[in-house]
């Protein structure tokens, strides 16, 4: 292994090791499940935003969102718009969530002593039977563990293109380490080393625009490469042809903010809610420059591409979703400082990754632990026992996801983009509903989350594949369909319990 690579590695191994230290210094703070999932709602204003968005962005924001706007250049059809007016769609969902979701879920459920998602919506609609909470679990368990296995498909295309390790045995070492700080330390883990890595992400960002603009020797040049690709920069994709409906459904990924648990989680955490607003500026403006650096990057790898050859040379192996790799792996090859820098954004990379599948590793292990296991077949279980279930489940969902994380060739954008769209359109509009109309009631939560679902899968697999207008998003239509379904089955089924009505106005008017 060239000696460059051996600094990169050292560098990412030191982060690495840093990253499970903090899982066993909050180990220790783990007095209980409700400790290990929701970190006793300790959390402040800054972890809050910072954790939010870093759990947020995984991968896809250091290797998917550049990948799709290099893409652009070389051979897609639409490629940098797409990355775009997603990262529009998501800068307005990252506020509108913060607006209006963030204070009055954690006054809510703190009030039903609600712990986890399907905590929450079952004693938001008073569902004593278990069905509702077992439909949210399994949608969790369903949607986290592909979201999950992106992250460790991650981590395998990171080493195998700069140090050549196998991609199998590279991806299932990071999901050890992943699971290992997460499995000691819990949420407060999973959260402070969210925080940790949004700074080194940022930083990465930057640098690798430095990197990017020293090679080509201006920016003016990184970006006439890009300038030249006829019609890169056509607002409706180089062939005219991305128009209003593929706008507007690319623009609906912000409407999977309201859906995501992992983000939610954050909201029902924070110590004050007052200091929300805090957090939503924080997180609005992070999100903003850090969507536009990463798609920046996109466009001056153009140049970088092209001016190394790397699809002639590669071939079938170039993947533009590791044009970040490509670049710290070139500038590594210079000095022994330049390796250190390149070793921290390979380590920025390695935050994006982890910073997400250790939240939905929770996200998911509490679904199982506490939302079906205990709810259904051991409600007298110990705090001791809960603990050590707890994190078993951390394992089992990390197994299960590296099964899923085994062909190298799968798109971290692609993983990412239908996850997001079956939490954003199952709980999404639920969500809302619970938080903002009182006569929404279990029967329509239920109908709604199954109606949404199914929609997902039958948009993707069958009604996309229809084309023309039928080729959108399917977080779109399957969130109209979830609403409507859920508005009108609440409508045509009793109103909500007495109990359940007071408990919403008093949440209301606090």
């Amino acid at each position: 292994m060239p000696s460059q690579s051996i600094v990169i590695l050292v560098t990412v191994m030191v982060y690495m090791a840093v990253m499970v230290l903090i899982g066993l210094r909050f180990s220790k703070k783990n007095n209980s499940v409700g400790d290990f999932y929701l970190g006793g709602r300790k959390l402040g204003p800054l972890v809050t935003a910072m954790s939010a968005e870093a759990s947020d962005m995984s991968s896809w924001l250091l290797m998917g969102l550049p990948g799709v706007a290099l893409a652009g250049a070389i051979g897609a059809r639409v490629g940098y718009i797409e990355a775009v007016w997603t990262a529009l769609g998501l800068a307005v969902g990252t506020y509108l969530n913060f607006l209006f979701v963030a204070k009055r879920l954690r006054r809510y459920s703190e009030k039903l002593g609600a712990n986890t998602i399907p905590d929450y919506f079952s004693e938001r609609f008073g569902e004593t039977s278990g069905l509702l909470t077992l439909i949210v679990a399994l949608i969790i368990i369903i949607f986290f563990v592909p979201y999950t296995a992106s992250g460790f498909s991650g981590v395998g295309k990171l080493f195998n293109s700069l140090f050549g390790i196998d991609y199998h045995v590279a991806m299932i070492i990071g999901a050890i380490i992943i699971c290992l700080y997460t499995t000691l330390g819990g949420f407060l883990a999973a959260s402070t080393t969210d925080f940790i890595q949004s700074i080194i992400m940022t930083v990465a960002l930057f640098t690798i625009v430095g990197f990017c603009v020293s090679d080509s020797g201006s920016l003016s040049a990184s970006l006439e490469a890009a300038k030249s690709v006829d019609g890169y920069f056509n607002w409706t994709g180089a062939d005219g042809g991305y128009g209003a409906l593929p706008i507007a459904s690319t623009l609906a990924w912000g409407l999977g903010y309201f859906g995501m648990p992992h983000i939610l989680l954050r909201f029902m955490a924070i110590k004050d809610d007052n200091k929300l607003k805090i957090s939503r500026r924080i997180a609005s403006v992070w999100v903003v420059i850090s969507m536009a650096v990463a798609i920046f990057i996109g466009v001056i790898g153009v140049a970088f591409v092209r001016s190394h050859g790397l699809v002639e040379s590669l071939g079938a192996d170039f993947d533009a979703e590791r044009i970040i790799i490509y670049i710290a792996d070139e500038f590594s090859r210079k000095n022994i400082l330049l390796a250190v820098i390149a070793g921290l954004i390979v380590s920025g990379i390695m935050a994006s990754i982890m910073s997400t599948a250790d939240s939905q590793m929770l996200a998911a292990s509490s679904s199982m632990s506490e939302n079906i296991i205990k709810r259904f077949f051991w409600k007298k279980m110990s705090n001791k026992s809960s603990m050590i279930l707890a994190r078993i489940t951390v394992v089992i969902i990390t197994v299960v996801a590296i099964f899923f994380a085994w062909n190298p060739k799968s798109s971290v954008f692609r993983i990412v983009s239908f996850a997001w769209a079956g939490f954003g359109a199952t709980f999404g509009p639920v969500m809302l509903l619970s938080l903002f109309w009182k006569r929404c009631n279990k029967y329509g939560a239920t109908a709604g989350l199954i109606a949404g679902g199914i929609m997902v899968f039958l948009w993707k697999f069958v009604i996309a594949k229809l084309g023309g207008v039928f080729a959108i998003y399917e977080l779109l239509p399957a969130f109209i369909i979830n609403l409507i379904v859920c508005v009108a089955v609440s409508l045509l089924t009793p109103k909500p319990e007495d109990k359940i009505i007071r408990t919403f106005e008093e949440i209301k008017n606090m």
